[in-house]
């Protein structure tokens, strides 16, 4: 593979405003708060389920995405710390992936600190591709590239409205998008990479 012409394409997806245009088939209604009835009931139908977790470091961050996913439409289950009750990302992160594995939910937003424990405890279940994120670009680009279902961020790190931004891209990119001349490479190595288990 060229891998220079990959990088390349890559950075294509973000040209012409493709970072933010909505997507064919954007989950739930997002991008689009005024809904007939009949777009409810389909809205409805369709609604993606989002399993959440935050450590007591992103208890604030972790609340204000809840709240925004809901807005959209959202099936929420929130597995974290709440401000009275907290959690460690150990503690919390394997019921978020279990019920991915469990297929209780379509995606995961992990939150701690950094969002790095929550991604290494995230990788060691099967069947969970979690990526630890400081950009909405790679937020994008981990659905993109690498079909991961969980999405993990940092209270340190990211502010509420750009944590938000990353969080609808991620959910409403599709595996391959916008990489169509990489898509089988793509589809392969994302079996080999869950086939990795020394």
């Amino acid at each position: 593979m060229d891998r220079r012409h990959f990088l390349q394409s890559t950075s294509a997806v973000v040209a012409g405003s493709m970072l933010f245009a909505p997507q064919s088939g954007t989950a739930v209604g997002a991008m689009n708060p005024a809904l007939s009835p009949s777009e409810s009931a389909q809205k409805q139908e369709s609604k993606m389920k989002i399993v959440v977790a935050a450590d007591p470091f992103a208890v604030m961050l972790k609340n204000a995405i809840v709240a925004h996913l809901k807005e959209k439409g959202y099936e929420v289950t929130d597995v974290g710390s709440q401000v009275d009750r907290e959690t460690a990302y150990f503690e919390c992160c394997p019921t978020a992936c279990q019920m991915l594995q469990e297929k209780k939910a379509d995606y995961a937003i992990l939150l701690c600190g950094t969002g790095m424990g929550m991604s290494i405890v995230a990788n060691r279940f099967p069947g969970v591709t979690a990526s630890c994120v400081e950009s909405v670009f790679a937020a994008k680009m981990c659905r993109t590239i690498n079909n991961a279902n969980a999405l993990c961020l940092g209270a340190m790190i990211w502010g509420e409205w750009m944590a938000k931004e990353a969080v609808d891209v991620f959910l409403t990119t599709k595996f391959t998008e916008a990489l169509p001349q990489f898509a089988d490479f793509l589809r392969d190595a994302a079996i080999k990479v869950e086939n990795i288990r020394p």
